[in-house]
């Protein structure tokens, strides 16, 4: 193939494919690390051997000291109720963002493109005293609350709507739907793939998600996973990397084995919402 078809069919050249080599073995090389650590007992989390014999020990351990089923069940819940809100409440403020016009709509949708460039971890101490105000404090809905409304779910969404042709909408009203109906029947359906997309990296965010959490609950009955590792670190008794990774597989684990199972279903979402 000439240079000229190259470039035209974006074919990768050779310094693409090394690039993407050295990015692959950059984060490959920590989770080989984690699971070689994982399991072997813990004189050989640093002694790199064929001999090395298999455990599962540190499996047991890990499971043992801490409430592995209840920190699991917290994740579980907090992630999903916390996508289940954002996704109602961004398909709802898209929807009228791009389908229609009242006055200060522009002013309104400005204020929820500056939320994009506000960090988090700036609102730490006001989203503290509000859960605090509301008696929230150390339980899930106080983990999830700030995160309900999320911009970049009502940007991505708007952006969709607006290429969807407004003759569907006027074909669904001749055949007597309500606005409701439009937005349910035509908009979500058409939006499928921002849908996935979006959930991919809310799911992602949120079972990873560790400071606001720390700050924000107290009691093993509302931490997540990410809060619950902290007991393998305790400064009293050293540091077991071979049980510290074994925790952090078993965390992973959900994540892994989700992308892993999905991955075409994974990136086809992402190419067609058109998120880079």
């Amino acid at each position: 193939m000439k240079r000229a078809d190259r470039l035209a069919y974006n074919e990768p050249t050779w310094l693409d494919t090394v690039a993407a080599w050295v990015l692959a073995l950059a984060w490959i090389l920590p989770l080989l690390y984690a699971v070689w650590t994982a399991f072997h007992p813990a004189e050989f989390s640093t002694r790199f051997t064929l001999m090395a014999p298999l455990t599962l020990d540190n499996f047991r351990r890990a499971w043992e000291a801490a409430p592995f089923a209840r920190y699991f069940f917290n994740t579980t819940l907090l992630v999903a109720m916390i996508l289940a809100v954002q996704l109602v409440l961004a398909t709802l403020a898209a929807y009228a963002f791009a389908r229609y016009t009242f006055r200060g709509s522009n002013v309104a949708f400005a204020l929820v493109l500056v939320q994009l460039m506000i960090m988090p971890d700036i609102l730490l101490v006001a989203n503290y005293k509000t859960m605090a105000r509301l008696g929230l404090v150390d339980s899930l809905v106080a983990i999830g609350l700030p995160y309900f409304a999320s911009a970049f779910a009502i940007f991505l969404l708007r952006q969709t709507f607006l290429g969807i042709p407004k003759e569907l909408d006027e074909a669904a009203r001749v055949e007597g739907a309500s606005a409701m109906q439009v937005l349910w029947r035509v908009y979500v359906p058409l939006a499928r793939p921002v849908y996935t997309a979006f959930a991919l990296v809310s799911v992602s965010f949120h079972w990873n998600n560790f400071l606001w959490p720390l700050i924000i609950t107290n009691s093993v009955e509302a931490r997540p996973l990410t809060v619950g590792l902290q007991v393998f670190s305790s400064p009293d008794q050293g540091v077991d990397w071979s049980v510290i990774t074994a925790a952090t597989l078993m965390s992973s684990a959900p994540l892994l084995v989700g992308f892993l199972l999905f991955q075409r279903q994974f990136v086809q979402s992402f190419m067609r919402a058109g998120i880079k």
